[in-house]
């Protein structure tokens, strides 16, 4: 990688990075010559071998973001049909976790859990009633030594469970989680569209690149990585598969659908109610920390925001939509199967470099 390092007068170091980083705006997928003759023809579905466990799970590898007005119950039961996954959000009492979790449709459902001491003792009071085979370990910052630690402790606790830790956005911490007993890491920090992390803190790192290299080191580990954010439109979703993204997380695409549990805006002034918008925030924003820790500490400040998003009815048009986008690329590519996204994936940059190529 190249590197520019300049060297301030007080004898620190810093360092500059002359490589492109893209995004997923910055790119479009070359067509290629291909022998499919319809959408009908491809397979959407991956199944994958974890490297701690052994287990194998067969899907749509389409995960629901445990943000609290995504990670539902209800959508749990909107995307099972698609064989679609949905990491559940840690807000939920632990009885009616237990309760969820007894039932089939918690075969696609991860138990989302934090790193906290009050974390850790509802983890263990959950799985003592109900066996739990998915955990996703979710903090803001996955690259304090007390996530790692986090991470390895899970693991030890819970052998025959597929675990899925971030957020982290670079090679050598991908490396680290799955070494530490991660079989996804997720990846992405501030891409969300109710994250306010890079405005706040400058900090991030460009969502395409992020996934291209995190896989790169995961899959050296035979370790997964999950795509986190940046997903505006169904082209990203398969742009994040041509990168190398074994699965792609969703929260801003699936918001404001009938499945979430945000608060609904009504209007009546035609004399009939009628749902037209929906709450929708980040978790790590003023809305969601007054909700859960009764305000913003002193020491903090929200890295993330509310909005209003339009009511979209149920979640299971915007799937088909999702499902329908990738096919098609499918289809342009010629990728009869998902596995062979990536290897068939040509990125042409746009802009200034518009005929520039970018083989992941």
């Amino acid at each position: 990688m190249k590197a520019l390092n300049v060297r301030p007068t007080n004898e620190t170091k810093m360092h500059i990075e002359s490589d492109r980083k893209l995004d997923f705006k910055d790119v479009l997928i070359r067509p290629k010559r291909s022998t499919l003759s319809s959408r009908a023809d491809v397979d959407i579905t991956r199944t994958f071998q974890f490297v701690h466990t052994g287990l194998k799970w067969t899907g749509f590898p389409l995960i629901a973001s445990n943000m609290d007005t995504i990670g539902t119950f209800a959508m749990a039961r909107a995307l099972d049909p698609f064989h679609a996954m949905v990491a559940l959000n840690k807000h939920y009492p632990p009885d009616r976790l237990i309760d969820f979790f007894r039932q089939d449709v918690a075969q696609n459902a991860f138990y989302t859990a934090g790193i906290l001491q009050e974390d850790i003792e509802k983890l263990t009071f959950v799985k003592s009633q109900v066996p739990l085979t998915k955990i996703s370990i979710d903090v803001a910052n996955g690259y304090t030594e007390k996530f790692l630690e986090a991470v390895s402790r899970t693991r030890e606790d819970n052998p025959d469970a597929v675990i899925i830790a971030g957020t982290i956005e670079t090679a050598e911490m991908a490396e680290a989680l799955i070494l530490a007993g991660a079989d996804i890491v997720r990846v992405g920090i501030g891409s969300g569209s109710v994250c306010t992390t890079r405005d706040l803190t400058g900090v991030g790192y460009p969502q395409l690149s992020a996934v291209i290299e995190c896989a790169d080191a995961a899959h050296g580990l035979k370790g997964h990585v999950c795509s986190d954010g940046g997903c505006a439109v169904p082209g990203d979703i398969a742009k994040a598969f041509g990168g190398g993204a074994d699965f792609v997380m969703l929260g801003g695409m699936l918001a404001g659908h009938q499945e979430c549990e945000g608060k609904i805006r009504y209007d009546d002034s035609e004399g009939q109610e009628v749902a037209v918008a929906m709450e929708f925030y980040g978790m790590s924003s003023e809305t969601a920390m007054k909700k859960y820790q009764g305000g913003v500490a002193e020491y903090r400040a929200p890295e993330g925001k509310a909005i209003e998003v339009p009511y979209r009815g149920e979640v299971n048009a915007t799937i088909q939509e999702i499902v329908g986008g990738l096919r098609s690329m499918m289809t342009y590519i010629g990728a009869a199967k998902l596995k062979e996204i990536q290897r068939r994936t040509t990125f042409v940059l746009v802009g200034a470099q518009r005929n520039s190529v970018f083989d992941p």
